[in-house]
């Protein structure tokens, strides 16, 4: 039989009576004994897994195995039904949303930040489903593995009581949590969810387990919850995967690969932190419950599972990549849509430059003492981008953007017809006369760029530097693909935009997509997570991106892009994570200022061939998939190794 992946979402154990089989939206699930290690400690409880709604499934474990057994999880064992495989290889592919992928949060990690809060969410709005909020009388959390050993420089207490109280990254108040967590220090209490005040002392219910990780991923927690007599209510566990998604064990192995869970299932899909209200009643909970299902049952357009496949796919359709992302967007949101959430993750991006930039701060936070550099760095540069008076120069303007507001024919005006897109390939191609349509204007077909001597390369420091200082003090930034590796792709982007770009509106669109593409082969055959594959797996992989969409929009083939891609990763193998004091300080600021200029100067070797080359992005991804399995797990964000025991803190 065949079940959605929302019908086998989120698991929660519950101490109710419950039959040996539970019915939840007309699928039937058999009960399952929770097997972890406090209730073995606790006396005997008759147990269940409830299943609901809203968690898009990841088979996180998959990710770190050879092909061949990806392969043959995704399509079910030997005695599977021919249906039951052919909707396997439907789903069996690299393709999730860009929005997905790039998403609004705070800082400074968003494995260890961004992943609890959301995890913390989930977690008591599970409470509410199923009836038992109001009977908790007391929590109690556990951190284990890389979540415990780099938590407090990362800020992962604070970030999960903020998702225990209700919150999200993309809209909580930044500057309210310090204040917020002192006050649960103070009184010993907390309001779970925002509406349940119960007892809670952080000092002994708040278990870091330095040494002890769970079996499933190093990034693992705990949340249960007990009843005024003492008894447990409910427990699950959850894993932060890298890039703000969180999984579970029950959602692990609930569907294809392509298919992840990182929004909960209350928050609206496309909105920015600035502007999303909170929903205030169950009808419009339902409405972003709905939108996410629908999402859920969606098919790519146009799947891709390796980068091989979609050069070939490029080729074979006259497209470039970015117009094969695009495309998939197109099965989620409308066109407007796709290219308003386009920009409005480009103005969160340069929004946290500026900030970065214009900083009157003198010190990140933390026992380090770090100096802020961007704002010295940039008064240095010869001429201030945003003004002597700090105004958003360098963001997307309105008058250079009215999709943004007017739609995209504003947008568009007099440019039409400037996509010369499929002419003479109709006899073999696949796509559609709408999704041709839908392409016009959006995209255009470029030369070569020959302006390959690039000026002003100290501005890719600066940006890079001023994105992850202001991540470093827990300001909003963009996961691209991840907090800790989130300066890369806004400073190459902010740079062509600035010094190269003739077309900002359509680069803006091009370079994002592109990168967005890159990201999902890494998503799928890898991890982003610097817990299992160290900062090869974020930074590494934000060069490669980078190095893929820069490339894009200097005119070059697909081919040529993914060349870049692979040139951007291949010297970046290896790559350790040993964050000083658990802090995303040092290395990780400056590491963000190298990989943006690795990746330019990756785009400018690959535009300099023909896109030959002898080693294949799919090979250095599996490559990199492998060095993280090799690679001692002091060097794979623990702080046990590397810099973090060389460095002094005082």
């Amino acid at each position: 039989m065949s079940i959605s992946v929302r019908a086998l979402s989120r698991s929660i154990a519950t101490t109710s009576r419950i039959p040996s089989v539970l019915r939840i939206k007309g699928c039937r699930f058999p009960a399952l004994t929770a097997q972890s290690a406090l209730q073995k400690k606790s006396r005997p409880v008759e147990t269940m897994r409830f299943t609901g709604s809203g968690c898009r499934g990841l088979s996180t474990m998959s990710e770190a195995e050879p092909e061949p057994e990806r392969a043959q999880k995704s399509n079910g064992n030997e005695e599977a039904t021919a249906s039951s495989s052919a909707e396997s290889e439907a789903t069996n592919h690299a393709v999730v949303s860009t929005f997905d992928l790039f998403s609004i949060g705070v800082g400074p990690s968003s494995s260890h930040t961004v992943g609890p809060m959301r995890a913390g969410k989930i977690f008591v709005q599970d409470l509410v489903e199923h009836r038992v909020l109001d009977k908790v009388a007391s929590i109690k959390i556990d951190l284990y593995g890389s979540l415990a050993l780099t938590g407090i420089g990362h800020g992962t207490p604070n970030a999960t009581l903020m998702g225990l109280e209700g919150e999200l990254p993309e809209t909580v108040p930044t500057e309210t949590i310090i204040s917020r967590v002192e006050a649960m220090h103070e009184t010993n209490t907390m309001t779970l969810n925002g509406s349940h005040r119960i007892r809670f002392n952080p000092d002994k219910d708040m278990t870091l387990h330095y040494y002890e990780s769970l079996p499933q991923h190093p990034n693992g927690m705990r949340f249960t919850v007990f009843d005024a007599d003492g008894d447990m209510l409910a427990t699950n566990e959850y894993f932060s995967i890298g890039g703000g998604f969180v999984v579970n064990e029950k959602t692990q192995v609930a569907h294809g690969e392509n298919v992840f869970y990182r929004d909960n299932k209350h928050e609206s899909m496309h909105t920015s932190s600035s502007s999303a209200p909170k929903a205030e009643n169950g009808d419009s909970e339902q409405t972003a419950m709905d939108e996410r299902t629908q999402q859920d049952l969606v098919t790519a357009a146009l799947p891709f599972r390796t980068g091989t496949g979609l050069i070939k796919m490029c080729e074979r359709e006259n497209l470039s990549i970015a117009e094969v992302v695009f495309l998939n967007e197109l099965q989620w949101r409308s066109r407007d849509d796709v290219i308003n959430s386009a920009y409005r993750i480009w103005n969160v991006m340069d929004d946290s430059i500026r900030r970065g930039c214009l900083s009157a701060h003198g010190k990140l936070p933390g026992r380090l003492n770090v100096n802020r550099r961007a704002p010295h760095l940039y008064q240095n540069l010869m001429r201030g981008i945003y003004g002597p008076g700090g105004s958003n120069q360098g963001q997307l303007a309105q008058e250079q953007s009215p999709a943004i507001t007017d739609g995209l024919q504003n947008m568009l005006a007099g440019v039409n017809n400037s996509y010369t897109g499929a002419q003479g390939v109709a006899s073999r191609t696949s796509l559609t006369n709408t999704q041709r349509t839908e392409l016009t204007g959006v995209f255009k077909k470029r030369p070569l760029s020959r302006r390959l001597l690039l000026p002003q390369l100290d501005y890719l420091s600066v940006y890079a530097i001023a994105v992850n200082e202001e991540n470093a003090a827990g300001g909003r930034v963009v996961t691209a693909p991840t907090n800790g590796a989130a300066g890369v792709i806004p400073a190459v982007l902010k740079y062509h935009l600035e010094f190269l770009s003739e077309d900002p509106s359509r680069d803006i669109l091009e370079f994002l997509f592109t990168s967005a593409a890159i990201g999902m082969l890494y998503k799928r055959g890898a991890s982003i997570s610097a817990a299992e594959m160290g900062c090869q797996g974020e930074v590494g992989v934000a060069c490669s991106m980078s190095a893929a969409a820069f490339a894009a929009v200097m005119g070059g083939t697909p081919a040529q892009v993914e060349n870049a891609a692979e040139i951007g990763m291949e010297h970046n193998l290896g790559l350790t994570c040993d964050p000083v004091d658990g802090l995303v300080q040092i290395p990780c600021i400056e590491r963000n200022a190298l990989g943006a200029v690795k990746a330019v100067t990756a785009a400018q070797l690959a535009l300099q061939g023909d896109g030959s080359h002898r080693v294949s992005l799919d090979q250095v991804i599996e490559t990199m998939r492998q060095t993280g399995q090799d690679m001692m797990s002091k060097y794979k964000e623990t702080s046990q190794g590397g810099l973090a025991v060389n460095v002094p803190v005082c």
